[in-house]
This record gives structure tokens, sequence and C-alpha cells, in this order.
């Protein structure tokens, strides 16, 4: 019998429940697993989760029984295994729990441990950067008990999403996951190491938590359906500048739109429903903008949340008649989007190791773990930059709207003056204190405001109890930065251990490699203005590195210093390290390709007869001026600076398809993927510019899509 209360919430239109009714409902979450498990299985299955045991068959058994139970009561008919290949988007492959009729010809539902731990999807479909020939099509998914299985609603039904890894049959991953996963281990592992030489024996494992703030715009559906650009690309390829952008700066933090609104309403349903803890939600700076922030989550989790985010994002938009842009730069001439991702470091027993507490001049292991993550943002920076690269973030970084695309940390000016203290005199005895903020209004209480401000402009910086990387762009996977960052620090941590494990002293031992790491790597810390030339000329004069592009970026991977790191912690292995190189320059070629491709599309199909049509009525209007007796000086005039641009457009169209097919015809991914960014994006500025002029000029009854103006207000 099922419970008349259940039921009865149930009915109840969504919008008419608490958050704690709708909370994880979709979820085959702890809570689940305790009420529909034997005690036996549900200890196992934990121990597997907790301590990355290997999975009984006899439990996986049990196991995959409950979750089909569950997700069949759910309204459930198919399950997928929900896997990240290098697309940097997910994939499913949907199988009914039907399997054959019984003796009485009715049809069983089926679905066994087996088929819960393994799946085999092609492997030849997806990037592999040349680890999968097309007749070497066998691949596995293998399931992630450690994030769980959660039932998603769209227009195919309701499906169980199994979260799997995705490898080749020889081994190699062939998706984010897995070295995320790896990652993971290999922090646990080297920090629990610094840990314990402090004290710390009740800790049994040690993970990064990430919280990913995401950005995005909306647009009207219908405008966006007359826009190619919009459509095959992300963005917009032509645009003048509408009258009115964000330089009021009335847009940030606004009154959120009626019809925005009531998307953000549905969007956090939805999401809560999955169990993504979507908490914050506000208006962006640029306008039709905003960002929605989650509450922190184990990493791999994060990771496979942010990607529902994203997905989610998508599918309710449909249903409001809107589409969520989540490319970079959809709109030039104002901010574009990023993902800032917030990374900690915590054990089982609850401790940030990244709370410095309220003395952190005194704080020894918070020092260390800091000096650590310096030394590791100094040695890898160039690798940091790789993981936050992709072909719209080249868009931003560097760009006085993100932060450069030099790395290098802020920690404020508390922290700062630390470090200055301990490289100069050895010693950090005193510590700079928050003030009292005065408001002056009587009836406002004074605070004590915090020791350090913040700073927008910095890549890498300090917030508490956390470190914000604030490079990652909105559209791109999370997995990429913080496998990198759990694996730069691991190797710092690493190296600190093999040394103090070998000291007498393990005071002084770490009083004097903090001093090191600190003296050796203090030139990665900036607290001032990372959009000024003055930085770029500074961090030039302190050698550090940089990187301009996606694919200037993407030898980051293969070096003998990051290949060793790797390796070493087996995260990845030269072959795959060596593949995502090559999927990065095929990617970046595909993209700007099909960005050029659409640009030719859209001028010779839609701008040029659309600009022809209103010369024509231009002509016209001359030659009735001049047959009335009167002075057709502004027409005449108006024509001729039309026709100009005309010709302009059609000689710039004329050079980049030529360059396009010299483009295609270049083998050596790497040298087209340089070729594109060198000679194509440039002749693609070529043919915007006086199709930008255009639109300025020609009467709006003539121009063929939407403008700026009407995609950023009219929501």
């Amino acid at each position: 019998m099922s419970d008349p209360e259940l039921t009865a919430v149930n009915e109840k239109p969504d919008e008419d429940r608490k958050i704690t009714e709708i909370f994880g409902e979709n979820v085959f979450n702890d809570t689940v697993m305790r009420q529909r498990l034997p005690k036996k299985v549900y200890r196992d299955l934990k121990r597997t989760m907790d301590e990355g045991r290997k999975l009984d068959p006899v439990t996986a058994e049990v196991v995959a029984y409950a979750m089909k139970e569950w997700a069949i009561e759910k309204g459930a008919t198919h399950y997928s295994h929900w896997f990240q290949p290098l697309t940097g988007i997910t994939a499913e492959k949907h199988d009914a729990f039907i399997t054959h009729e019984d003796d009485e010809g009715r049809v069983m539902m089926d679905f066994s441990g087996k088929e819960l731990v393994m799946g085999e999807p092609d492997a030849s479909s997806f990037p592999s950067g040349g680890l999968r020939a097309t007749f070497e099509a066998r691949g596995y998914t293998a399931w992630d008990p450690s994030s769980p299985a959660f039932i998603k609603e769209s227009s195919c039904g309701k499906i169980l999403c199994i979260p799997t890894a995705f490898c080749s049959y020889t081994g190699e991953a062939l998706d984010k996951k897995t070295p995320l996963l790896r990652s993971m281990q290999a922090l646990n592992d080297q920090a629990l190491r610094i840990v314990r030489l402090f004290g710390n024996h009740d800790a049994k494992k040690v993970t990064p938590s990430v919280g990913p703030e995401q950005e995005y715009f909306l647009v009207d559906r219908d405008l966006f359906m007359k826009r190619p650009d919009l459509m095959f690309a992300g963005r917009t390829l032509f645009g003048a500048g509408a009258p009115k952008g964000q330089e009021m700066e009335d847009h940030y933090f606004g009154v959120i739109r009626e019809r925005v609104g009531a998307y953000m309403k549905d969007l956090n349903i939805e999401l809560w429903k999955l169990g993504v803890t979507a908490r914050t939600q506000h208006n962006e700076v640029a306008p039709a903008q905003h960002e929605l922030a989650p509450i922190y989550e184990t990493a791999n989790i994060a990771v496979d949340h942010n990607q529902l985010v994203m997905e989610t994002m998508k599918r309710v938009a449909v249903k409001h008649n809107m589409r969520c842009l989540l490319h970079e730069k959809p709109y030039a001439g104002v901010n574009g989007s990023g993902k800032h991702n917030n990374w900690s470091i915590s054990t089982d027993n609850g401790i940030n190791l990244l709370d410095p507490g309220d003395t952190p001049n005194e704080n020894m292991q918070f020092l260390l773990i800091l000096s650590c993550i310096i030394k590791a943002i100094d040695t890898h920076a160039d690798l940091l930059r790789q993981s936050a690269a992709d072909v719209g973030n080249d868009h931003r970084l560097g760009a006085d709207e993100a932060p450069p695309a030099i790395m290098s940390v802020f920690l404020g000016e508390q922290l700062d003056d630390v470090v200055t203290q301990l490289i100069e005199t050895g010693e950090a005895n005193s510590l700079k204190q928050g003030e009292k903020l005065k408001t002056g209004v009587r009836s406002i209480p004074d605070f004590v405001k915090d020791a350090t401000d913040r700073n927008r402009t910095s890549p890498f910086a300090f917030t508490g109890n956390k470190f914000e990387f604030r490079s990652v762009g909105s559209a791109d996977s999370i997995a990429s930065p913080n496998t990198i960052l759990n694996a730069i620090t691991a190797e710092a941590f690493c190296e600190a251990a093999d040394e103090l494990e070998k000291a007498d002293d393990i005071t002084v031992a770490a009083h004097d490699l903090i001093k090191k790491n600190l003296r050796e790597h203090h030139r990665v810390i900036f607290n001032g203005d990372g959009y000024s030339e003055e930085w770029v000329k500074e961090a030039e004069r302190r050698g550090l590195p940089n990187i301009g592009s996606m694919i200037e970026a993407a030898g980051a991977l293969t070096t003998d210093k990051a290949v060793k790191l790797f390796e070493r912690f087996r995260i990845f292995t030269r072959t795959e390290l060596e593949s995502r190189e090559e999927i990065i320059y095929e990617t970046y070629a595909k993209t700007i390709n099909i960005e050029a491709a659409t640009m030719l599309d859209m001028a010779g199909n839609m701008i040029i007869p659309a600009v022809v049509r209103y010369s024509r009525e231009l002509a016209e209007t001359v030659n009735a001026v001049k047959a009335a007796g009167g002075d057709a000086e502004v027409p005449v005039s108006l024509l001729e600076d039309v026709t100009v641009r005309l010709k302009e457009m059609k000689k710039a169209m004329d050079v980049l398809e030529k360059a396009r097919q010299e483009a295609l015809s270049i083998t050596d991914a790497k040298e087209q993927a340089f070729y594109y960014k060198d000679k194509i994006k440039i002749m693609m500025d070529d043919l915007r510019k006086p199709a930008d002029e255009l639109e300025l000029i020609v009467d709006r009854r003539f121009w063929p899509f939407p403008t700026y103006g009407e995609l950023m207000f009219e929501i």
C-alpha cells in the first residue's frame, strides 16, 4: 500500500511543494539506498564508495535489482550509462528494462549487476586523438558508484542515468571522468601524508570540493531561429553594437525580468529534483546575462552536476520559448560568460585544509599547504592555463572582462603580508586584522570587515577558505581544470611529504620548507590589477608564461614536465596526453571552419541580397528625386557608402572562401589549427567589419536577421 500522505504530496504541482519535498526525489541517493538495500549490501557498497574498493558481483546484483525497482516505481522505462566523452558534453544510449516474455506472454523487466557495472558503447565515433580507429570500435563504460544514479525527465520519458567512466578496449581513458577520479586518488594519497605529519591520524580520506558558478545568456527562441550563427556556432558572427549595452551598470544584480524569473523558478525545481544544490541566482553584467551557483560538493559529483546544470538550462529554456546560450562570447562588445571554479580540500573528519583559522601566521599546516599550492601553480602555470582553454574562451581570457591569460595567485593583504614576513625575516610575528566598517548611519551597526578585499582580475584567487579559479569558460567541462588542480597539488604535497618524513624535527623542517617554497615561487603571487599593461610587462620580467590561445596552450600537455607529473600519479599516460593534444587541434580547426562557413552562408544568402534590395530602392529614390528636380545628394551619398561596403564584403568573402579551402587541404592537425588561428580568423574579422557597418546604414526593413538590441533586450 502506498502512503496516502506521500501520494497527496506528489500530486501537488511542483511549484506548490517545499524544497525539502522536491530535493533529490529523482536521485538514488544514500537515503534511498538505506531504505532499499539489505544492511550488509549497503555497508559493502558504502565501503566501495568511500574506500575505492572493488565492487563484489553479488553486491552489484542486489544493488541493480533495487535500483531498477526504484526507477520503475518512478516511471522509468529505460536505463543509460551516462558518460562524458572528450566532446566536452555528455553522452547516453538508452536501453529498455524489458526482456523476454514469461510463460504467460507478459514482458519481463530486468536489469542485471553486469548491466549496472559495465556497458559497451561504440568507441570509434567519439574523439580519441588517434587512440581508436573506425574499425576499432569497442569501448567500455564503467559505473562510478561514488556519484549517485538519477532519473532524467525529458521528452524521451524517464531514464535511469548511471554515471560512468569511459575507456577504450585497450584501457586508455576516452573521457573526462576517468582522469578526474585518478587525480582525486592521487590528491587523497598525498594529502593524507601531509595531515598525518601534523598529527591527524583520524582522517581516512581527503577530497577536493568544488562549487562552479555558471554564467549564461537567454534569448527569445523566435529571434534565435532567425540567426544561423547562433544556431550553428553558438555566438553571433555578425552584429553591430546596440545603442545601449552594459555601460550603465544597471543589469548586474538588477531586478530579474518576469519571463526570466519564471525560467529560473522552473530551472531550480528541475535541478533540485536531480539533487543539484542550486542556491544563488542573479542578473550578470551584460544584458540578458545571468548566473546560477550551487553549494560545494565532492569534485566528481560537482563535475557531473555541472553537466546536468548545463543540460537542464537548455531544456528548460525550450519550455519557455527561449534558448540558453552557454558560449563564452555570444555577443561582441559586452561581457562574455565564465564559470568560476571554487576549489578546496577537506578531510573526512571535517577539516578544511584551506581554512587559515584566526591566526594563519601561526597555522603551520595551513602555511605549508598554501606554500605547496603556490609552488604548484608556479611550476605548472602552463598546464593550469591549458585546463581553461577552449575555442570560445579565447574571446575572453586577457580581454579585460575575464582573468588574464597569465596565471597568478591572489592572496589578499593579510596572507600576502604573512608571506612577505616569512620571505624577508623567516618569521611571521604580526597579522593584519580587519577594521570596523562604519556606514555613518546610526540605525545600522558597525561591523568588522574582512582583513582583505577581493580581486576580480586574478585568475586564481584565495577567498577565505578556498581558491577561486576564475578562468574557466562557461561552456567548458570543469573536469579538466579540477584534474589539473588535483594533480599539480598532489605532486607538491608528495615532494613536501618526501622531505618532511625524513626530518628529525617536523616543526623546524616544515618551517624551513614553507620559507623555501615561498622564496622560490613568490613570483607567481600578484595582488594588483591583472588587466593592466603594467602587469603584462611585469609578468614577462618575472618569467611567467603568457599563453594567448587554446592551441598555443595545447603543447603544455605533452612537455616532459607534464608527462612526468601525470605518469608518476597514473593520471594520464603519454599516449593519452598526446591524443588529447591532437583532439584540441582538431576541435579548434573544426570549430573555426564551421564559423567561417556560417559567415559565408549568412553573407552570401542573407546580407548581400538584403543590401542589394535596399540599394535598388535607394537608386529608385535617387532617380525619383532627380526627376522631380530635387537635390539627391543625401541618397546618392548613402548609395555610395552602401556600394563601397558591399564591394568590401564581396572581396572579403572571396578571400575567406579561398583560404578556407586551403585550410581544409592541410592534413597535419596542428598546422591546420594554426592556419585557422593566424589566417582564417583575421579574414573573418575582415568580412564582419563592412557587414556590421552596413547594419547601421541599411533600412531596418531590409536587414535579414535580428539585431543586438532585439536579441539582448527582447526577453
